[in-house]
């Protein structure tokens, strides 16, 4: 057996231990498989990169396929953060520094930090000095911490697209104070498509990518009039703003409309209404994002998923386009929106329902 061959057999091992300790709740043995694969050779980046990474990105996948629970899913999450730490505790992960100084931070409101986590701990083993200041930091604390340590690159992550406006004045903002800012994460769409639109320094697919690009291109710090955040010249409509700012009322309008539509509704439980209430808020969010970006796909790409998190739960996808005509009437006032809704609810009636126009 080859070195190569013998190290991803080790991987592959390390990895189905992880999974069925994060599966069952079981701490001990996920952190002590981490570190016997550490004192047994197995380098610290390809635990955390190919192995601690895949095994969260399976935790994803079994919860949209509904074959585990949200509390399995938030124990695993759990499990899998303590064998980063197990990872970053080791001897293996030492490493001096030779390098600048990274700030690592999700963008505000972003509470997905496993990824985030993942790139500093491989930027450290690369030689850098981080500092990780976890989920959901405020903006103004961000640019606060990169001012009293003369931060050479911000790296910012998101994973949920409605985030990004919020990215796009963090972005601004650290670059406003002389500080490039790389940005990764599912936010960021396709190919970082986002990333590009919002003026980011640069972009990166993963962790390892974004740790190779940083040592092979130092990035230069942004002159002082690098862009200022009225840079999206369709948000001049106001649509973004006034779906944003309304985003109650329509909810509470698409939510009464259904009501009247189907009876049956009237017959749900507390829980049952609440759920609804909240995807239609979802639904109203990824609206107001998919104008601010100017991105009829990011709206459609959002409804294809519900579609799929609705059926693998029993739900009919069928009840999401009586929904958008419903949007539709109270936003028909509005081009963009308009189109976006037309153009999403004939993709998703297309892909997942190809007989049928109306719910059954």
């Amino acid at each position: 057996m080859t070195i190569d061959t013998a190290r991803l057999s080790a991987l592959g091992l390390l990895a189905e231990r992880l999974w069925e300790a994060a599966l069952c709740g079981d701490e001990a043995s996920a952190t002590a498989a981490v570190r016997r694969a550490l004192d047994e050779g197995l380098d610290a980046e390809g635990v955390l990169l190919d192995v601690i990474a895949p095994v969260q990105g399976r935790v994803g996948e079994e919860w949209a396929a509904n074959r585990i629970t949200v509390a399995q899913e938030h124990a695993a999450t759990a499990i899998n953060e303590r064998a980063v730490a197990a990872v970053s505790r080791h001897p293996a992960a030492r490493t001096a520094h030779r390098h600048g100084r990274i700030t690592v931070a999700c963008v505000d409101g972003e509470w997905h930090a496993l990824p985030a986590r993942l790139l500093a701990e491989v930027l450290h083993l690369r030689g850098w000095r981080v500092d990780y200041l976890g989920a959901q930091v405020p903006m103004a604390h961000l640019i606060a911490h990169i001012h009293s340590t003369d931060t050479d690159v911000v790296a910012l992550s998101s994973s949920i697209p409605t985030r990004l406006p919020t990215a796009h004045a963090t972005i601004t903002a650290c670059q406003a104070a002389g500080t490039p800012v790389l940005v990764g994460g599912a936010a960021f769409g396709p190919n970082g498509r986002y990333a590009r639109l919002l003026k980011a320094d640069s972009w990166a697919p993963d962790a390892r990518t974004a740790a190779q690009d940083l040592a092979r291109r130092p990035l230069p710090r942004p002159r002082p009039d690098h862009h200022v955040i009225d840079d999206l010249p369709h948000l001049a409509d106001q649509e973004y703003t006034l779906v944003t700012r309304t985003r109650p009322q329509l909810v509470r309008t698409v939510f009464d409309g259904l009501l009247q539509a189907y009876p049956a509704m009237r017959g749900y439980s507390n829980d049952q209404r609440e759920r609804t209430a909240e995807d239609l808020s979802h639904i109203v969010e990824f609206l107001a994002t998919a104008l601010y970006t100017d991105d009829a796909d990011l709206f459609t790409r959002f409804l294809q998923w519900t579609a799929g998190i609705l059926t693998a739960r029993g739900v009919p996808a069928r009840s999401l386009p009586p929904a958008l005509d419903l949007l539709g009437q109270e936003l028909k006032d509005f081009p963009r929106a308009t189109a976006i809704l037309r153009s999403s609810r004939a993709c998703l009636t297309s892909t997942h329902f190809p007989a049928a126009r109306t719910p059954v």
